[in-house]
């Protein structure tokens, strides 16, 4: 990894400063340390974050934009929605951004058109660098089961709605109501 004397700004800062943004491209592979993965952990509320890494690229386009490509991957325990009982993961995905350096005398929009369909278009570029580390750190984030679950793990029979309980929607009340005129 090259060097950076950017200053760290999150649990997992692995910052690409300007000055090594040419023209050419650059490859990083980041990993995060036992100190990093447990400051990561209890940001995302895990259990455990065993492993983070990630190979990145950056490469220079046209008009100043700067995009960023890479894979991540990570083994993790979050705890069971039912049981509490630690739920181990392999996750990994693929992530793309891009940052597009504002030229002196250049206005930023202070409202945006966004279109759902089409690609998000570039954030400014931090003046610090691009870190990397907290783009994982985010990815890894979306990418976490909302709802994880035990094998086996099932809802205790107390908890369940009872048959004769019928619907249990609160509309099931107006429901009834409506049914009464």
């Amino acid at each position: 990894m090259g060097g950076s004397t950017a200053k760290a700004t999150s649990e997992f800062s692995r910052i690409v400063t300007l000055d090594r943004l040419g023209e050419h491209k650059v490859a990083e592979r980041i990993e995060a340390t036992v100190e990093e993965r447990a400051l990561v952990s209890a940001r995302l509320g895990l259990l455990g974050l065993d492993s983070l890494s990630a190979d990145c690229r950056l490469s220079p386009g046209l008009g100043g934009l700067i995009v960023v490509d890479g894979r991540w991957a990570a083994e993790l325990t979050q705890a069971c929605v039912v049981t509490l009982e630690p739920v181990h993961q392999s996750l990994s995905g693929d992530f793309q951004a891009s940052y597009r350096t504002l030229v002196a005398g250049t206005k930023v929009e202070s409202e945006v058109l966004v279109d759902p369909e089409a690609d998000d278009p570039p954030e400014p570029l931090p003046g610090e660098g691009i870190d990397l580390g907290e783009l994982v750190v985010q990815e890894l984030a979306v990418s976490l089961d909302p709802y994880p679950r035990a094998a086996g793990a099932e809802l205790p029979e107390r908890y369940r709605p009872s048959e004769d309980e019928g619907e249990t929607s609160p509309f099931a009340a107006l429901k009834v109501l409506k049914s009464k005129r």
